[in-house]
Formats: C-alpha cells, sequence, structure tokens
C-alpha cells in the first residue's frame, strides 16, 4: 500500500499531454438546485447588449450557482424606475433586479443596481459602484455576490478567482481567472511541470512548485509584479505548500531529512521548523481557518489517511477511517467540513466529510477526482476530474445539488486552487 501511495504522489508531479494554446474555459451546466429562487434580470439601463452585459452576466452567475432559476426579461429597467409587480409576479418571479450603467468621464462608469421583492412590492438590496469600464466584469460579479448575499444569508463568490496548471503541447502554465473562467492570466509559464499552486490569505500571492531547475522547488509569487522568490530548496523534495490563515508562514513537505515530513517555515523562506517525526510519508498539509490545526496526508498506518495535529506538531489524530485511501485534504472556510479524494475499489473519487458530526458522503459523479478547494463562503467546491486522459475542472455545491464544469477543448487543466475574498 506504501508503494501505491508513494506512485500516486509521483504522479501528482506529472501533468497530462495537452495539445494547443491558451483557451477559454468553456461551463457547462449539469445540475441545479433542488428549491430553486425564481428571478428575473432586467436589462440595465445604458448597458451594452448582449451576454457580456453587466445584467447578462449576473444572469449567468446567479443561473450558475444552481440556486436561481431565471425568468427571462428583454425589458430595460433602470433602477429608479417603479415596479409593476402585478406583471411580474404573473410570470412567476419571486424577485427582480434592475439597473443602470453609467458613463462618466477617463473611461469610469457608475453601476446602479436595485434587488425587488415582488411580493412586498419593496427592495431588499441597494447597490452603487464606481470602476474603471475595463474592470465591469468584476463589477458585474460583485452585483452578483450582492443578490446571492441578500437572498441566501450566504456571502456570494462570485467576485473571486481559481487558479489551476494547464498543459498545452509541451508548455505548463499556471493559470488566474475569474470563478466563471474569464479573464484569464498567465502569471508563470514554463516546459518543466508546475503542481500545487496556493493562494495567499490576501490574494495577492501564489505559492506554487516549480521543476524549472529540473527539481521541484517551492516559489512565492507576486501577482501584480510576477516577482517571484524561492521559499524552499532543500535536497530533495519541496512541495505542497499551504499558506497560514494570517498569511505569514507556510506549511510545506520536505524530504531533506529523508522521507517526506512537515515542516513550517516563513512565506520568505525563513525560520524552518519540523513538525512531523513519524516513520511514514506526511503530505498535503492544509490549516484549519483559526489557525492552530494542520490537517494532512500519511501513510504511517500502512495506508495513506487524513490526519490532523496542533500547529506545533502535537496531538496527532487520525480523521478518516472509511477506505484504505484518503488523500488532499481541503477545509471549509467555516471550519465545518472537511474535502478529500478517497479511494474506494476502482474509483477516486471527492468525499466531503462533516468535521462536527462525522458524517460523510461522495460529491462525485467520475472516477478518477484530484485536488479539491473550497470556495471562501464554504458552499461550493472545485475540484479536478480526469476523463480519458484529459484534465478539466468541475465546481460542486456542498449539498451535491449543483454542479458545473470548466473545461477546454485542447488544454489538459488541473491542481485547482480557489482564491480568497479580497477588498
Amino acid at each position: 500500500m506504501k508503494k501505491y501511495f508513494l506512485q500516486f504522489i509521483a504522479l501528482a508531479f506529472l501533468l497530462a499531454t495537452g495539445l494547443s494554446a491558451l483557451a477559454q474555459l468553456k461551463i457547462e451546466v449539469t445540475g441545479v438546485g433542488s428549491d430553486q429562487i425564481p428571478i428575473s434580470v432586467a436589462n440595465f439601463a445604458g448597458d451594452q447588449p448582449g451576454d457580456q452585459s453587466i445584467s447578462g452576466i449576473v444572469r449567468a452567475d446567479l443561473a450558475r450557482s444552481g440556486l436561481f432559476r431565471i425568468i427571462e426579461s428583454n425589458e430595460v429597467i433602470p433602477e429608479n424606475a417603479p415596479l409593476d409587480a402585478a406583471t411580474w409576479k404573473s410570470r412567476g418571479a419571486d424577485a427582480v433586479v434592475t439597473g443602470s450603467v453609467i458613463s462618466g468621464p477617463d473611461g469610469r462608469i457608475e453601476i446602479r443596481y436595485r434587488l425587488r421583492d415582488v411580493t412586498k412590492a419593496s427592495d431588499i438590496s441597494t447597490l452603487e459602484i464606481k470602476t474603471q469600464a475595463q474592470f465591469s466584469r468584476h463589477a458585474a460579479h460583485r452585483v452578483a455576490d450582492d443578490v446571492f448575499n441578500a437572498l441566501t444569508g450566504v456571502r456570494g463568490a462570485f467576485s473571486t478567482r481559481i487558479a489551476y496548471v494547464a498543459k498545452s503541447g509541451s508548455e505548463y502554465r499556471l493559470e488566474v481567472t475569474d470563478s466563471d473562467g474569464e479573464n484569464q492570466f498567465v502569471p508563470f509559464r514554463s516546459t518543466e511541470p508546475i503542481i500545487s499552486p496556493a493562494w495567499s490569505p490576501d490574494g495577492k500571492k501564489l505559492a506554487y512548485v516549480s521543476f524549472d531547475n529540473k527539481k521541484p522547488i517551492i516559489y512565492v509569487q507576486e501577482l501584480d509584479t510576477r516577482r517571484r522568490i524561492p521559499v524552499a530548496n532543500y535536497k530533495g523534495n519541496n512541495s505542497a505548500p499551504a499558506w497560514s490563515p494570517d498569511g505569514k508562514k507556510l506549511a510545506i513537505a520536505l524530504s531533506r531529512d529523508s522521507l517526506t515530513q512537515i515542516y513550517l517555515i516563513n512565506a520568505d523562506g525563513s525560520d524552518i521548523k519540523r513538525l512531523t517525526k513519524s516513520n511514514g510519508i506526511d503530505t498535503e498539509p492544509c490549516f484549519s481557518p483559526d489557525g492552530q490545526t494542520i490537517y494532512f496526508t500519511s501513510d504511517r498506518g500502512g495506508s495513506p489517511q487524513i490526519y490532523r495535529m496542533s500547529v506545533e506538531g502535537t496531538d496527532v489524530r487520525r480523521v478518516t477511517f472509511r477506505s484504505d485511501y484518503s488523500i488532499s485534504p481541503s477545509v471549509s472556510a467555516d471550519g465545518r467540513m472537511l474535502a478529500y479524494i478517497s479511494g474506494r475499489g476502482a474509483n477516486y473519487q471527492l468525499h466531503l466529510h462533516d468535521l462536527t458530526t462525522g458524517a460523510e458522503r461522495s460529491l462525485s459523479k467520475a472516477s478518477h477526482d484530484e485536488s479539491p478547494s473550497f470556495a471562501p463562503n464554504s458552499r461550493y467546491i472545485v475540484y479536478s476530474s480526469n476523463s480519458g486522459g484529459k484534465g478539466a475542472l468541475t465546481v460542486v455545491s456542498t449539498d451535491g445539488t449543483a454542479r458545473y464544469s470548466l473545461s477546454t477543448k485542447t488544454s489538459n487543466i488541473r491542481e485547482p486552487a480557489w482564491g480568497p475574498f479580497t477588498k
């Protein structure tokens, strides 16, 4: 069993072959929630027509979440127009979004939106956003976030970003996109493998492993400046970086002292401290939201399982018991759930473990899943699946009812990491 675990970790360093250059991600919604909120998003006054309009982006965000049933509307309704509640009620809408886009000097725009309750004929939420026109998509996502929060009580995550690794031909790319797969940019590319991207808590940096020098080295890269620094370049394996919630430290996996073990290091590469001292392989650390606990994968008991320990490396306890193969832990931002990959029979699928009750269930419909990562609102998980030798990303709600995929026809995409909320 240990040999198989070693083979899996080695395979994590290799991404399957792709075929072309950078390509736009395609979204395919494959599941929706059973209790959807019927809502209509009217066309905003002063907005451009089409799917790339502010109102079009808001509609797509809400539909993709699986929690809303979109009542189609072709009307242009500014946010200050009176609402004909009887008409909207007859169409089956419980809520209506209206708004205006006002162009100003120097390429600036102002978006004014209003969310209205049809039954009560009253306002639920209003918002004004001033920004540069080039950031209109982000502003639209913020509107969708506000609608999501107002109607569900949960903060929306449409305005957040996802990082992942793509491979096309002989090129590996670290790519970052909006949560809907748009606005791609490439912080780093190489002809050598890139793995294990991890967001800093402020969303300004990514830690990842690069094989640029023919060996795995952990780097931290600033996204705005593209500046990167090596923070772990020891003998042997340097892998699996995970940020502490305060952004000051990284938990990493190193083999510099024999078998791979968990270490704690400052984000600038200084002051390294070994945390685990087992006779197995300890890897894939991740922090609890309060920073006091580290979850990790270890085969110290004979097969790979998820364990937890204090940030000091004490009080080590096993967490998973339902299968002979459990890897890749990810903890939700609210600290209630653990996502991981479980091997059962011939399938390696995403599972969700309730850290309070111990209950768990499968969230996957595929046979080979990898690298789960929670959205910062704890309501969705992004993970990669391998189908026919080609990697794609899937997003699933934590209740398993809503699901959509992000893929390209030509590139392999794997190892997703969902970014944090940012200001």
